[in-house]
C-alpha cells in the first residue's frame, strides 16, 4: 500500500513539474482578462478532452489549439495516456494535468489569460444559453435574453443622462455629473453597436468597424 502511494505522489510531482514548465512557455502570450467559459470543467474543451482520453483519439481536440501548438498537445496527450494506466489515482491526476495544459494553450492561442480551471457554475447565464441554442438549433431564447438586457441597459443609462442634463447648467459640479453620465451612456451604446456589427469575434480577437471622430 505504501509503495502504491509513493508511486502516486511521484506521478503527481512529475505532472506538477510538467505543468509549471508548460506554463512558462505561454505566459508571454497573455493579454488583458476577457471572459470565456472554455476554462470551466463543464466547458466544451474539457468535455471533449474527457471523451478523447477515454477513446485514445486526440484528433477531435486539435481544433481547439493553433497549428503551432499541435506538437505540444500531442506530447501532453501521449504522456497522459501512459500515466493514467497506472491506477485510478494516477488517471485522475494525469487527466487534470492534460485538461489544464489543453485549456491553457487554447486560451493563450487566442491572446487570453489562463487563471485555472473553474467549476461549471462559473459560466455566465448568457453563455449557457448560447450553448443551449446550439444544442436545440434555436436562438430565440438567447436573442430574448440579450435584447432584454441591452434594452434595460440603454434605458437606464439614457434615463440617468437625461436627468442630469436638466441640471447641467446649475453648477460646475452638476455639469460634470452630466458629462460623466453622457460619456457612460454614449460609450455603452457605441460598444454595443461595434460588437453587434463586428465581422468576427472570438474571445479577445474582434474586427471592430471604424468609428467616427467623436470618441472619448
Amino acid at each position: 500500500m505504501k509503495a502504491k502511494y509513493k508511486i502516486v505522489i511521484t506521478l503527481f510531482t512529475v505532472l506538477l513539474t510538467l505543468m509549471l514548465i508548460d506554463s512558462s512557455r505561454t505566459n508571454s502570450f497573455f493579454a488583458p482578462l476577457v471572459f470565456a467559459h472554455c476554462d470551466t470543467l463543464d466547458g466544451p474543451v474539457v468535455k471533449e478532452a474527457r471523451a478523447s482520453l477515454d477513446k485514445g483519439d486526440i484528433t477531435p481536440l486539435l481544433k481547439w489549439v493553433k497549428q503551432e501548438n499541435e506538437k505540444e498537445i500531442r506530447e501532453a496527450f501521449a504522456k497522459t495516456l501512459a500515466v493514467r494506466k497506472q491506477s485510478k489515482e494516477a488517471q485522475a491526476l494525469a487527466d487534470m494535468y492534460f485538461f489544464e495544459t489543453l485549456v491553457r494553450i487554447h486560451r493563450a492561442g487566442e491572446g487570453a489569460p489562463y487563471t485555472g480551471l473553474k467549476p461549471g457554475e462559473a459560466v455566465e447565464p448568457v453563455v449557457q444559453e448560447a450553448d443551449k441554442a446550439l444544442k436545440t438549433g434555436s436562438a430565440d431564447q438567447l436573442v430574448k435574453l440579450v435584447t432584454d438586457a441591452v434594452a434595460k441597459g440603454i434605458h437606464g443609462k439614457f434615463g440617468h443622462a437625461m436627468e442630469t442634463k436638466k441640471h447641467a447648467d446649475d453648477s460646475v459640479a452638476a455639469g460634470r455629473e452630466f458629462v460623466e453620465a453622457y460619456v457612460i451612456f454614449t460609450h455603452y451604446v457605441d460598444r454595443l453597436y461595434n460588437d453587434a456589427t463586428a465581422k468576427t469575434e472570438h474571445h479577445g480577437e474582434i474586427d471592430k468597424p471604424k468609428t467616427g471622430p467623436h470618441q472619448h
